[in-house]
Parts: C-alpha cells; structure tokens; sequence
C-alpha cells in the first residue's frame, strides 16, 4: 500500500500531498495582496517552488496546473512572469479562469500537480 504524506498541515488543508510519485499542491497566492499581478504571480511561484523542493520534486516536472485569475484583464502580465518561470522544453497541461477570490485583494492563485 502506497503512503500518504502531507506537508505544511493544518486541520483543514495541506499545502502538499505526496502519494506515489506525485505530488498535489494546493492552492498558491502571493504573500503581498496589495502587490500588482506581477508580483502576485511571482510570489505564488516562489511557493510552488518551495513546496516542489520540499516534495522532490521540480519546475519540469510539473505535469498539470490550474491557474485561477481575478480579472482576465490580468491575463497578459500574468503570462509575461509565467513564461519565465515555466520550463518552455517541458511545459505542463494547463487550464486558466476567471473566479471570485475568498479575499477581494487575491489576483491569482495556481494549484499544481507534478511528478516526484
């Protein structure tokens, strides 16, 4: 039987999840909510790379993301840090869409599976 782990826990979520050799992200924000998209976007990355590290695992192996904006209007300078970020040789499947933010300031939010 395959092991569960979780990281960063609380009663209600994890921030991680490692079954197998996957790894499930929850959702990721940035840390500034009154920071622009830019820096939204760069600071819930900067989370997803920890997160990945502490998991084994990294960028190119991420295998599925799914990016929430507040705005589409936020579409292109969000894709601006994305594409920095992504490894363009091994990019992910990838879905992106408009929502309502449990807190108005959040921009963006990612969540993210990928391989160990």
């Amino acid at each position: 039987m395959l092991q569960v782990n979780r990281l960063e826990k609380n009663s209600r979520r994890s921030r991680a999840v490692m079954h197998g050799n996957t790894v499930y992200l929850g959702g990721q924000v940035g840390t500034d909510l009154d920071g622009d998209i830019k820096t939204q976007t760069r600071q819930a990355l900067e989370q997803v790379d920890r997160l990945l590290t502490a998991a084994g695992s990294e960028r190119k192996k991420v295998l599925s993301v799914t990016i929430w904006l507040k705005t589409m209007d936020d579409y292109e300078d969000m894709n601006a840090v994305w594409d920095e970020w992504i490894d363009g040789d091994e990019p992910p499947a990838r879905c992106c869409g408009k929502v309502d933010m449990t807190d108005p300031r959040i921009r963006f939010e990612i969540t993210v599976v990928a391989a160990i």
